[in-house]
């Protein structure tokens, strides 16, 4: 059985049309294989439009410059890396390296972009999934060589790699990067409330006619949102989830979400949600973060405080749901407060 969800966290904005209420621009598209929504509160259309409009074609340039499988200026770097050769790359690709990197490392290689070719191999860099697991041998192989970003090494503008086998896929982070990139958009083009949502990761700008931005956290195993809550004003929200991405093979899930250490899929978590407070950057931390707090499970706590992440919800594979107290309250779960609940300080 194939499957796959495209859009984890579910964005409710009521009375888009309600009689008397401030006009709320909304435009959409998609692009990084998912949906992509920009909602603008509290300016006329004339305004509103071309504002959205820039965001949404930065959106594209960065989907295009950046794609891990088909021709880009990534994989050209891929190509380089993969013949054991150096290679000149824009300032924009050098500095979102040196962060990747950064990040990865403060997240003990848990979130690491240089695995592409793991992804690969299990089928994933694809807009649909085949139900078949990676070629035993290959995958021994890619173990053994055990490739990462921390691998590349950056002379100014030129990369080059220690290590052939590393392949970068920025699926993990470039959708927090437009986040930050839509924000400075948004805000140069004098628009200061607005909503971008990419695919469930979305930031809140300002408010929505004065109310906060209200957003919905999707349930990893049933329709509609599993808990509601009200994003500020330059807060970050992401999710990581085992039903976003995934195949299912003799009545066993695997997801996009591998584990570099074992080169497998995640299978001790359905789904775990980061919110990130205004701070630089939020909207990269909000992608980024979820990833190594997902693969690490039950030790996610220790990692998250050395992410300087402070509000965290995860669902283990039994669907006990683990929380920060930071995050608690200001969740509103649909249906009541969950049974199985721990609250982690």
């Amino acid at each position: 059985m194939r499957r796959f969800c495209l859009v984890f966290l579910v964005v409710l904005v009521l009375g888009l049309s309600a009689c008397g209420k401030a006009p709320l621009h909304q435009q959409e598209s998609f692009v990084f294989g998912t949906r992509v929504e920009i909602l603008v509160a509290g300016l006329d259309e004339a305004k509103a439009r071309p504002a959205a409009a820039a965001v949404l074609r930065e959106f594209d340039r960065l989907h295009r410059t950046y794609h891990a499988w088909q021709p880009s200026e990534l994989s050209d770097l891929n190509a380089a890396i993969a013949a054991g050769k150096a290679a000149d790359v824009a300032p924009e690709m050098a500095a979102l390296i040196a962060d990747a990197q950064r990040i990865s490392l403060a997240g003990e290689g848990l979130f690491d972009p240089g695995i592409g070719g793991l992804i690969h191999l299990w089928g994933f860099q694809s807009d649909e999934f085949k139900a078949a697991l990676p070629d035993p041998a290959a995958l021994a192989a890619w173990r053994e060589k055990h490739p990462g970003i921390a691998d590349l090494q950056l002379d100014g503008l030129r990369v080059s790699s220690r290590n052939a086998a590393v392949a970068l896929d920025l699926g993990g982070y470039l959708k927090g990067v437009a986040l930050d990139r839509a924000a400075v958009i948004l805000h140069a083009q004098g628009v200061n409330n607005a909503l971008i949502n990419i695919g469930g990761n979305v930031m809140a700008l300002g408010t929505k006619n004065g109310e906060h931005w209200r957003v919905g956290i999707q349930h990893p195993r049933q329709p509609g949102p599993l808990a509601m809550l009200e994003l500020h004003d330059g807060e970050a929200i992401g999710t990581s989830g085992d039903y976003q991405r995934f195949f299912e093979l003799d009545g066993k899930r695997y997801c996009h979400l591998l584990d570099p250490r074992s080169g497998e899929p995640v299978t001790h978590t359905q789904a775990l949600t980061v919110l990130i407070t205004p701070r630089p950057a939020a909207g990269t931390l909000s992608d980024a973060a979820s990833k190594p707090l997902f693969i690490a499970g039950t030790d996610w706590p220790r990692l998250a405080r050395k992410l300087d992440v402070g509000q965290v919800l995860r669902v283990d594979s039994d669907g006990r749901i683990q929380i920060s107290a930071a995050l608690l309250s200001r969740l509103e779960f649909v249906g009541g407060k969950p049974k199985a609940l721990e609250i982690i300080p």
